[in-house]
């Protein structure tokens, strides 16, 4: 038995690096900078002149930027990569569903707020499509708790079994496929993974995939092939609701990229990053976790759903999400704070009940701490205790 000493914590810009990329810098100057056919571009020996009455100066790279400060729908944008393919009738008639429907699009952005921001950095780092990161428009409507009635979980929709393979944990108290930061990341191994084994790259493909399952489109590629058609995505002949999947993905997207040619208004997203992770490396409970970041555990519990006992605990995942705004507190009181926490290597012999009356706890309390649904353990096995003050609290 030994206690837990804080080691060290860091916290980690969920972010990733700032969303104003070079892409972004690269376009502001050449904004800048620009000058017409048959004009010179200016030299070192150039020389300022007299502005005349009612002249304006010159615009200049650094002027842009203060001047024109990109918005987060902006950058977005900017990484859009499909839409030469709105045109199509398929798209099409998705862009008239929401355009039919526009308050489903803002409550969508709405409970986004947090993810979407974020999203967008992880996906601009693969130097993927930027269309993908509305994906969890299509497949969860941006609710983090969605479940199907076929057993897929998260904001990206993990069957248990996808879930495992892609190493998201499942246990009684934590479901990986629910934390947004943990999933997201394993989503887009997923994409990548399957266009680069199967397609050759082609992402869209790889979409159809990730909805219908890799044999499904293997399939119909083949049957495509065996009539002489060609055996990209939008010759296939899928399930229906394959055959909607990226049409639905393309008029969100071209809904977003242009909303005033669809008559709809699209709500301010803030080009900040709405949350930050902070590593906690011993396991504590949410509700002392807010109260150390001084933030509601409502709010706290809205940003980490995959931790479903309540406890964040690193055996799991070594980061809780916080607002970016609470980071700091959490950290510095993540450093004054003695946590009390304990774990016990079971030994040969060892049986749960003992050691939950040798550490003065329950054995209810123990299974729910370590996610254990029986009394099963093994040689080796590390058990956290729960806190005593977090009991004592809780009772």
């Amino acid at each position: 038995m030994s206690t837990y000493i804080t080691a060290r914590r860091r916290a980690i810009g969920l972010a990733g690096t700032l969303i104003i990329s070079s892409l972004t810098l690269a376009a502001v100057a050449a904004k800048a900078s620009t000058y017409h056919p048959g004009q010179s571009p200016r030299t070192d020996d150039d020389r300022p002149t007299t502005l005349k009455a009612n002249e304006q100066p010159a615009m200049h790279f650094w002027d842009a930027l203060v001047l024109e400060p990109q918005g987060f729908w902006d950058i977005l944008r900017q990484r859009f990569a499909w839409q030469d393919e709105i045109d199509h009738p398929r798209v099409q008639e998705w862009i008239d569903h929401y355009q039919a429907h526009p308050e489903s699009i803002a409550d969508i952005i709405e409970r986004s707020r947090p993810w979407m921001h974020w999203i967008t950095s992880r996906v601009e780092a693969r130097g993927l499509p930027g269309e993908i990161a509305l994906l969890p428009f299509i497949e969860s409507a941006f609710d983090t708790r969605a479940r199907s009635h076929r057993g897929a979980s998260g904001l990206w929709q993990f069957m248990p079994r996808t879930g495992d393979a892609l190493g998201l944990t499942r246990t009684r108290g934590y479901d990986g496929r629910l934390d947004v930061v943990a999933a997201t990341e394993a989503a887009l191994d997923y994409l990548e993974g399957q266009a680069d084994q199967w397609y050759e790259g082609d992402m869209e493909l790889s979409l159809a995939a990730y909805n219908a399952g890799a044999g499904t489109v293997n399939r119909a590629r083949r049957a495509a092939a065996s009539r002489g058609e060609p055996t990209d995505y939008w010759h296939l002949r899928l399930p229906g609701e394959t055959m909607d999947y990226v049409p639905k993905l393309l008029a969100i997207s071209a809904i977003i990229n242009d909303p005033e040619r669809y008559a709809l208004s699209l709500p301010t997203i803030d080009n900040t990053p709405a949350v930050a992770a902070v590593e906690v490396d011993v396991p504590l409970s949410l509700e002392r976790l807010a109260e150390m970041a001084d933030v509601s555990p409502r709010r706290l519990a809205a940003l980490n759903p995959g931790h479903l006992d309540g406890f964040a605990d690193p055996a799991y995942t070594p980061e809780l999400v916080v607002p970016a705004d609470a980071k700091d507190t959490l950290l510095a009181n993540l450093d004054n704070v003695s946590t009390g926490a304990v774990r016990y290597v079971v030994r040969s012999g060892d049986n749960l009940s003992v050691i939950a009356d040798q550490h003065n706890v329950s054995l209810a309390s123990l299974r729910q701490r370590n996610g254990l649904s029986g009394d099963m353990i093994r040689a080796g096995q590390t058990l956290y205790i729960p806190d005593q003050t977090i009991l004592a609290s809780n009772g």
